[in-house]
């Protein structure tokens, strides 16, 4: 049985499926983020920052790539959400690209001789980029639970009904919680990827007494967003398309959908046991664990907020204008096709895992970066 046979709101639930891993994937490989917020704080010398430097500068492309293989699936099996919110939210998705524009530029030049703007001015780009940028992508996705303003009509025409373009998302305090539970995130998956990537007693030391701080604060924000989110009304979708406001939807969702609910109660917990292992048993491998479990853990996020007939992209000045992925969906045929080359995504991840594994397999030392043939960002 092919994809063909595959009636049109399967092909639209599986899709779905694949954004959220690939929403998972990109805010675990944000590790590279949280680590650049660190390198002054988990460092003591010049020679201790380039070695948290290049264990994440080796990793940087993947989180870029991976945020445009997130929007490229999201512009091809859900185009209308592509159109309302690219380009009707456009100042906050502009003010996105720039924190990971000045990344790319940062881990370029940061250490090329004579570039003038000085090292310190690229090492404050990777600290806007690692707080900043990741602090507005936790809003923006945020937006999938509060709500925007924008009006799609009958022409599939939008019409954005705020002059800030997405940027007014920043005046709903709701939405800092998601923001500040990633930048919390980001800083504890990044701590755990250098106890694992460096071989220096003293880093790995800092860098559990770092997780040990922030990982107070991710528990405050992450718990605060996940009850806001539960207790919220939410937008509830009928056999005919019209959307509706339904108490508890979202907590009704992780009901309707017990393997989802599974799946996020498992990955949060491999979240704290690997925090708990790490700070306790001073163990080195547990990125891995708490990788699985960030991708666990929003996969599940993103799953209760599209599936089960729920208007994952509101509209909170036209309810009947809501996203969903029935309504903001490619066509059948196109669907299909994307589906039939989505069989080449194990093969892609498999060819990463090798990569990562030959890159990681031999731990960053002080005496490799001292060495005349290493390069350094």
């Amino acid at each position: 049985m092919g994809f063909g046979t595959l009636e049109l709101l399967t092909l639209q639930q599986y899709w779905w499926m694949i954004i959220s891993l690939l929403g998972g994937l990109f805010v675990f490989i944000m590790f590279v983020q949280g680590g650049q917020t660190l390198m002054d704080k988990l460092s003591d010398s010049e020679i201790e920052k380039t070695m948290l430097i290049n264990s994440i500068g080796r990793k940087w492309e993947l989180g870029f790539t991976t945020l445009v293989l997130f929007g490229g699936a999201l512009f091809a099996a859900f185009p209308l959400f592509y159109a309302t919110s690219f380009g009707g939210a456009y100042w906050v998705w502009l003010a996105i690209l720039f924190c990971f524009i000045i990344q790319a530029v940062s881990y370029e030049f940061r250490t090329k001789p004579n570039n003038f703007l000085g090292q310190k001015t690229y090492e404050m780009f990777l600290k806007i980029n690692g707080n900043i940028g990741t602090f507005l992508l936790g809003v923006a996705i945020s937006t999938f639970f509060s709500g925007s303003e924008f009006i799609v009509d009958s022409n599939n025409f939008v019409d954005w009904q705020n002059p800030l373009r997405g940027l007014e998302s920043l005046l709903n305090p709701y939405n800092y919680l998601l923001g500040f539970a990633l930048v919390y995130l980001a800083k504890i998956s990044g701590a755990l990827y250098f106890i694992n990537n460096i071989d220096h007693h003293e880093i790995r030391q800092r860098a559990v007494l770092s997780i040990k701080t922030n990982m107070i604060f991710f528990l405050l924000s992450f718990l605060s967003f996940m009850t806001w989110i539960l207790i919220k009304d939410g937008y509830a979708v009928d056999s005919e398309g019209f959307v509706s406001i339904e108490r508890f939807k979202y907590f009704q969702n992780f009901i309707d959908m017990p393997i989802v609910l599974v799946m996020f109660l498992i990955g949060v917990a491999m979240v704290i046991i690997a925090v708990f292992v790490t700070v306790i048993f001073r163990k080195t491998c547990c990125i891995k664990t708490g990788g699985i479990g960030i991708v666990l853990t929003v996969m599940a996020v993103l799953l209760n907020v599209g599936l089960n007939n729920t208007a994952y992209y509101p509209s909170t000045v036209d309810l009947q204008s809501s996203l969903t992925i029935v309504n903001s969906s490619g066509s059948h045929y196109t669907l299909i096709t994307m589906s039939y080359v989505s069989l080449m995504v194990p093969f892609v991840l498999a060819y990463i895992t090798y990569a990562w594994y030959s890159m990681d397999k031999v731990k960053i030392t002080k005496e490799e970066i001292q060495s005349p043939d290493s390069h350094n960002y």
